[in-house]
This record gives structure tokens, sequence and C-alpha cells, in this order.
């Protein structure tokens, strides 16, 4: 086999092997996230055309559900609200689409994803720009570094390759956060359990004489 295809599977393993460096920034991510949410908090996600769609499917996997059954979290993806976004472009431009969506239900602490293949969309920029303004954390998952958006956010993982390997890497990296935020929300709630346990009377022996 060779030609094209060839190419672009060797392409594409080249860019997952070159996630693996990445693994602990994810684990960590998830833990973040997994406390933020459990505590009430919210993710925003965002991104253009192909990103758009690795962040809807990000909310997607938070809202309903990942591997496992579990409770619902909150998640928005802002390209979502095609009645918000439209006016928002038509009323104050394109490049703004995003960031005022962030100022409207972004809160100190909640978690803003932005994906880029480029990482140079000015839409994302400002987003980002404004995330930091109202106190919520921007991660972004971008194609190569560096680039503007990986430097506005707080955290960000650059992918290499062309922008169809950086898509389909974007989406390997959406799926570890989703298994590294279950993995952690598992571990606080069997904590959880494990303190309710401990808070709970002793159970008497039945015909144990008390003392």
């Amino acid at each position: 086999m060779t030609g094209a295809p060839v190419n672009r599977l060797s392409e594409v393993v080249t860019a997952l092997n070159g996630l693996r460096g990445s693994a602990g920034t994810l684990t960590r991510w998830g833990a973040h996230l997994a406390a933020r949410l459990d505590s009430g908090g919210r993710l925003l996600a965002a991104g253009n055309g192909g990103s758009a769609a690795e962040a809807q499917h990000l909310t997607a996997e938070l809202v309903g559900r990942f591997d496992h059954d579990r409770r619902p979290f909150s998640a928005i993806a802002l390209h979502g609200d095609t009645s918000s976004l439209t006016a928002i472009g038509n009323d104050y431009g394109y490049a703004e689409v995003f960031a005022r969506q962030v100022r409207a239900h972004a809160r100190p602490g909640d978690v803003l994803v932005l994906l880029s293949t480029s990482g140079r969309s000015e839409n994302l920029l400002r987003a980002a720009d404004t995330a930091r303004q109202v106190g919520a954390v921007t991660w972004a998952l971008t194609g190569p570094g560096p680039n503007p958006l990986a430097a506005a956010a707080d955290e960000a993982v650059c992918v290499s390759g062309g922008t169809t390997t950086v898509q389909e890497a974007h989406l390997v990296l959406v799926h570890l956060l989703c298994a590294s935020f279950e993995h952690a929300l598992a571990e606080r709630d069997a904590e959880a359990q494990a303190e309710r346990d401990a808070r709970l009377p002793a159970q008497r022996v039945p015909g144990a004489v008390a003392r």
C-alpha cells in the first residue's frame, strides 16, 4: 500500500506519538475539571469549523456520558447557540461571537476550552482574553506551536502536523480529557463515600451488652 493514504497514516501516527508527553497535562486537567464541575462550575468550549465539532464533542461527553454512567455536568459549546452566534456576529462582528458569550456565562474558576488548528483565530483570542478578565481558566488545544492562542491560554497542548492531522489528534485529546475527568470524579466519589461511612455510628452486635 503506497501513496496518499500511507502518508496520511504516517503523519497521524507521528502526531499521536507526540501526544505521549501530554498525558500528565491531560491527567491534571481532568482532576481540575472534576473538582470544578463537581462543585457547581461549568465548562465552556469553542472552535471554528472542524474544531467547533470537536468542542461540541467534548461538551456532549460531559453533559451525557463518556465511559461510565454518572450524573450530568454543565458544559456549553458556545457556537451551538446559533441565534446568539448570529446576533452577536451581526451586531458586534464575528471576532466577538465567543468573547461576549464568555462574559455572559463564565464565572470565576470556570474552565474555557478553545480548539484551533492554527492558533490564530481572532474570535478565540478574544475569548481567551475575556476569560482572563472574568477569572475563568483557559485551556487551548492547537496546532503547531508557538502560536498566539497557546500564548494567550493559561495552558495549552500543541500538536504537530497539518490541519486534518491536528483535528484528528484533538479528538484523541478530548477523549483523554474525558477519561481523566471520569477517573478523577470516581476517586472523588469514593473518598466522599468513605467519609460518609466513617461518620456513621458503629453497628451494635446483636445480643451485645452495652457498657
